[in-house]
């Protein structure tokens, strides 16, 4: 079945945006998954740099079909930001092909002020957030207080749910945070025009879906996020609200559990991860300063600086077995260039113990030291290689001692920003 779903192995920002796009050439239609305008991607086409934190990547390619799926939580003011940005840039075509599940839910201005009270309640305790309102639109959606995108389809309804729900944040805003009520007329205004604007994009996509699987059309299901950043299996609390893990991303796009999956996962040839939370391989020397500085290791959604490590094997592995990965593609491998000696964590120690697998308690997470396998690095700029053979032998032993450790092929190498910077030794499609 020509259906590829693609996951991120470790915290996010492993370059799922870059390999998408590049995948996406041969690609009918793009799907995102899950998650809000709390993810970012980054394509770089030609020396162009384009930003997107709703739009999925393959919307950069003509004829493809670009789904903003069930699970996803959208904010209408960011979505329309990144239509104008489209049209701005001579993409106009490309809206012909955008399209917005009417399952998906709407982030709503309380949204963003209870995500911020939130993170202020929960002082030295703070998850680290982007402050966007994404796990306050999934925590509505799980209370049953969501407002969805079919919603703007008909205003009277509309309005029905909005009053019920501003009822209840408004008691909670003034009786627990002591903050005035918000406007039931402000808002209102303000998604009757984002009703008129969405309107032509939101439809019914599951047919559009199935009926693509059912003529033999190529499907990539994207995942924002990483697999350490999963509500179920990441490391909880410090994770996202949302699955971005390949059995998510399927709920997301209005599959079920379908055969000959083929299942990519996404790994940067080093590790890093933005916000709170554990994180065992974290280099807080010069060596994560240059990973983060050679890497552009800056949020594209909120320009934090991304904490930086060597690249953790036990949380690879994990992702390994929760995805279900059939390959591998490593990204930012050109970052490792220079470094004479290169470390790869293939177990922690944590006291008197050594364990192969990852901890659910938050006391191990704090002991878990990792043990490293030294490799040799490399001196020479890769960015520019198209083969692998071309590679230097330090660079493809370090890929094949990735493949050995996790026991999956690495399909792809990512050794640049730009489209054209990626090495291919197995198609995807």
């Amino acid at each position: 079945m020509p259906l590829a779903i693609i996951s991120g192995t470790h915290w996010g920002d492993e370059g799922k945006g870059k390999i998408v796009d590049y995948i996406s050439q041969k690609a009918n239609i793009v799907i995102r998954a899950q998650g809000g305008s709390n993810a970012g991607h980054t394509v770089v086409v030609e020396g162009k740099k384009y930003v997107f934190h709703l739009i999925p990547s393959g919307i950069l390619h003509s004829g493809i079909k670009c789904i903003l799926g069930d699970g996803m939580v959208i904010d209408p003011a960011d979505l329309l930001q990144e239509i104008q940005f489209l049209r701005d840039n001579g993409w106009e075509e490309s809206l012909q092909r955008l399209l917005i599940s009417e399952k998906a839910h709407l982030v709503m201005p309380y949204h963003r002020l209870f995500d911020q009270l939130q993170e202020t309640f929960r002082q030295s305790s703070r998850i680290g957030t982007t402050g966007r309102g994404i796990g306050p639109a999934y925590e509505d959606k799980v209370a049953r207080w969501g407002i969805r995108t079919v919603d703007l389809l008909n205003l009277d309804t509309f309005k029905e749910k909005l009053q019920l729900v501003l009822n209840y944040k408004n008691i909670i805003l003034e009786k627990v945070f002591q903050k005035p009520p918000l406007s039931f007329k402000s808002i209102y205004e303000q998604f009757e025009k984002y009703s008129e604007q969405l309107k032509p994009y939101i439809v019914n996509t599951l047919p559009i879906i199935h009926d693509a699987l059912a003529s033999h059309q190529n499907l990539i299901v994207e995942g924002a996020q990483g697999t350490m950043l999963d509500l179920d299996h990441g490391t909880y609390p410090y994770v996202t609200s949302s699955h971005p893990i390949a059995a998510g991303s399927l709920l997301g796009a209005s599959l079920g559990p379908l055969s000959h999956i083929q299942s990519v996962g996404i790994c940067k040839a080093y590790t890093s991860r933005v916000g709170e939370g554990p994180f065992p391989t974290e280099c807080l020397d010069h060596i994560g300063e240059t990973l983060r500085e050679r890497g552009g290791e800056y949020g594209s959604t909120t320009g934090r600086p991304r904490r930086c490590g060597w690249l953790d094997g036990v949380v690879l592995k994990y992702a390994a077995r929760i995805n279900a990965l059939t390959s591998l593609v490593i990204t930012k491998l050109d970052v490792l260039g220079g470094f004479s000696k290169i470390q790869f964590c293939t177990h922690y120690r944590m006291g008197n113990r050594i364990s192969w697998e990852l901890p659910n308690h938050s006391f191990d997470w704090n002991t878990a030291q990792p043990v490293y396998q030294e490799l040799e690095g490399w001196e020479s700029d890769i960015s520019k290689i198209q083969f692998y053979n071309d590679l230097p032998r330090a660079t493809r032993d370090y890929i094949e001692f990735i493949e050995d450790f996790i026991e999956i092929p690495v399909a792809i190498l990512s050794v640049g920003q730009d489209r054209s910077s990626t090495i291919v030794r197995k198609e995807i499609f």
